[in-house]
């Protein structure tokens, strides 16, 4: 399940997207399996009408609370990295979710246990500057990798920033320019003339430009 275009911002990408470690199937298909022989085992052993029907239901029930539910909870858990934010979904039947940018990255960290080792895996632990808190992602498949590719996007968000910031000029398309003239009179008798042009996007002055230049001989006293 790849994560829609429409839900991203303009001029933002995907960088790459997971789905937590498959570790996190394991106990489901163990479980399934355990049913699977006792459920048959305890199905042909009793022969009372009523008893089988108590064990199918048993069976139905334990089927949905402990397989179907934590497989669809898998499969509806995403993590998304894209150019600007680090995005996490999950939800089954109700939704969750949760987004960081990435110029309130302040540190990456993660932590491997003994059988993350073993099956590549572990949590990621993202230090957040805004008031949101911490994001913590479990069951991540090689942590150490993620970690490294976060950085990267950080440092490659900033520069973009940075560079953006450093781009605007009096010639940027969303900039607003104001022109305003000032005439005085000198002692000579010389009219002059001063204009001021400024390009501004929003309420943020951007530059200037000075201009004066004598226009003629004021009016007779």
């Amino acid at each position: 399940m790849t994560y829609p275009d429409k839900l991203l911002a303009p001029g933002e990408t995907v960088a790459f997207e997971l789905k937590p470690h498959w570790r996190a199937l394991i106990a489901p298909v163990i479980v399934l399996i355990i049913e699977v022989f006792v459920a048959s085992w305890l199905f042909f052993s009793i022969s009372v009408s009523w008893l089988r029907w108590v064990i199918g239901i048993a069976v139905v029930v334990i089927t949905i609370w402990r397989v179907l539910v934590p497989f669809g909870r898998w499969m509806t858990t995403q993590y998304v990295f894209t150019s600007r934010r680090i995005i996490v979904r999950r939800g089954l039947i109700t939704k969750q979710g949760r987004d960081m940018p990435l110029n309130k990255v302040n540190n990456v960290s993660f932590n491997i246990s003994v059988l993350g080792r073993i099956l590549n895996y572990g949590a990621l632990e993202i230090e957040s500057a805004s008031d949101d808190g911490d994001l913590a992602i479990d069951d991540v498949p090689n942590v150490q990798d993620i970690q490294r590719r976060v950085y990267e996007l950080h440092e490659l968000d900033d520069s973009r920033r940075r560079d953006g910031a450093a781009g605007d000029g009096p010639t940027s398309g969303s900039g607003r320019t104001m022109t305003r003239t000032l005439s005085w009179r000198l002692p000579t008798d010389v009219m002059w003339s001063r204009s001021i042009t400024s390009t501004f996007p929003g309420r943020f002055w951007r530059s200037w430009k000075l201009e004066e230049s004598p226009c003629g001989p004021g009016p007779a006293r």
